[in-house]
């Protein structure tokens, strides 16, 4: 009978999301259970897919650059910084000092706010109210900051192919660091709440254990790539803009595990303070802008290009035919990939560690999905 079938079964299959506020969007998790005991994951994606790769080879250069904005939604900064330079090198551009260390500066205030809009939302899965309501109120004074420089607070348009869309306003220098020196104690703040608190460590400590070496053979990269204990960043061993010319430390973990990746994310929004403490500080008068003509046409060539985005590296693939439209653009998103590293994450865990395990990885369903 169908019934004797279902009940003697050692294995059930169900679906998380996509209508799941623990899933970070709208992604869709096939689990195969043996009652609360996960033996395998199976993530259906392409609810949230816009086709922003195709529409780039309808649309010139710069006008395509608002909509890399919209993928990872929550960090546009850095979107249109990674597909500006992979133009730029394209084109041989090379940038003024004074448009490097403005989008250092601009970049790495995007990066404290996704790692802030992460922390508050990955506690707020695990069950902790609080510190979503701390983590918005700090990332409330960088939108202000980013609003203040060119009017928008969420689908940042910061960059043009060639330099700055805007020169700074009066105060910016001031308004940064004074943000910087508001931060710091609240960080504090958060580990206080956080970082000795039993029922925080008893969610995220050996829970989601990913190795090195199975994240590198994953392609993981970023703070999940860091927390598993290599000591990986694009920034140094790759450098772009000016990050070879400003000291900063790369934080890593030990045991692979989601408590190392919380730390990491912690120490990585301390060590993106000294950075632009450092960037305000060699902030000089001069042009915003490099050497590029009012149309965009770089020569027939291809070229890749890649960034340290606050979730790992976002690469772009950009191929020229020598016209003022991109031939093919090919994104390498973060998200995407390091979303790969779930499965083998989850196995052997429960049910309830999967909202833990999802949220540590600090995906967007728009830059996975595009």
């Amino acid at each position: 009978m169908p019934e004797a079938t279902y009940l003697d079964a050692n294995e059930l299959v169900i679906n998380m999301g996509p209508q799941h506020p623990a899933t970070h969007g709208v992604l869709r998790v096939k689990l195969r259970l043996d009652g609360e005991r996960v033996l395998g994951t199976e993530c259906i994606i392409g609810y949230l897919h816009r086709g922003v790769e195709k529409i780039a080879e309808n649309r010139t250069y710069v006008q395509f650059a608002p909509y890399v904005d919209r993928m990872d939604y929550v960090a546009a900064v850095t979107n249109g910084m990674g597909y500006c330079e992979a133009v730029e090198k394209l084109m041989g551009v090379e940038l003024p000092p004074r448009a490097q260390y403005t989008r250092m500066i601009l970049a790495e205030l995007q990066r404290i706010a996704s790692h802030l809009l992460w922390l508050g939302t990955h506690a707020l899965d695990i069950g902790a109210m609080t510190p979503v309501f701390y983590t918005f109120r700090e990332r409330e004074e960088i939108l202000k900051i980013f609003e203040n420089y060119c009017g928008a607070r969420l689908t940042t348009h910061a960059f043009r192919i060639g330099g700055l869309q805007y020169d700074l306003y009066d105060g910016f220098e001031k308004d940064a660091t004074k943000f910087c020196d508001y931060l710091l104690p609240k960080i504090d703040e958060y580990e206080e709440l956080l970082s000795t608190n039993r029922i925080w460590m008893n969610r995220t400590k050996k829970v989601g254990v990913l190795s090195g070496k199975d994240a590198i053979a994953l392609g993981v990269t970023g703070p999940v790539l860091r927390g598993s204990g290599v000591k990986w960043d694009i920034r140094k061993v790759q450098p772009y803009e000016a990050y070879d010319k400003v000291e900063f430390e790369i934080p890593t973990g030990q045991n692979g595990d989601t408590y190392d990746r919380y730390i990491v994310r912690i120490q990585e929004m301390r060590q993106s303070v000294r950075i632009i403490r450092q960037s305000v500080e060699r902030l000089a008068p001069g042009p915003i802008f490099g050497k590029v003509g009012k149309v965009i046409k770089p020569p027939a060539a291809e070229v890749y290009h890649s960034i340290e985005a606050p979730k790992g590296e976002l690469g772009y693939f950009v191929v020229s035919d020598g016209s003022t439209h991109p031939y093919r653009v090919r994104v390498r998103p973060p998200s995407f990939v390091n979303l790969e590293a779930l499965d083998i994450m989850s196995r052997g865990h429960l049910v309830a560690d999967i909202v833990a395990i999802i949220g540590t990885l600090d995906i967007v369903l728009g830059e996975v999905d595009r």
